[in-house]
């Protein structure tokens, strides 16, 4: 069975690069365009898998990560930042929110399906 992935991102171009290339490589894919959507969706149908955008509108990627953590249902799942922001500080800062790993954008679609292979076998 596949794994269900939520992507979070408020671009729709994203969204859309993001559903194609990982539906590609088998993966199904669900998309919200912000924090609060992402984290409305994913106590409805709670995913494998989140991957999160930092920087969103309404509620940022920190925010969210929190706000799953703090969810009984749903605390335990995987959450990738998939981001341009690389500094170190919003690393450590998305560590601390709880965040499983942190991928740069633009990302590769092979290295981005290994990372999700190995935070969700």
């Amino acid at each position: 069975m596949s794994r269900r992935i939520l992507t979070i991102d408020d671009s729709p171009s994203m969204r859309m690069l993001l559903k194609a290339s990982l539906s590609a490589q088998g993966f199904a894919i669900d998309t919200a365009e912000d924090g609060v959507d992402g984290l409305e969706q994913a106590r409805l149908n709670p995913p494998d898998l989140i991957i999160t955008d930092i920087n969103m509108p309404r509620m940022d990627g920190f925010e969210l990560i929190e706000a799953v953590r703090g969810e009984s249902g749903i605390a335990s799942l995987p959450i990738l930042v998939l981001s341009t922001e690389f500094s170190d500080d919003k690393k450590a800062r998305a560590r601390q929110a709880g965040a499983t790993g942190w991928i740069t954008k633009p990302f590769d679609a092979d290295k981005l399906a290994a990372a999700i292979r190995r935070v969700c076998p």
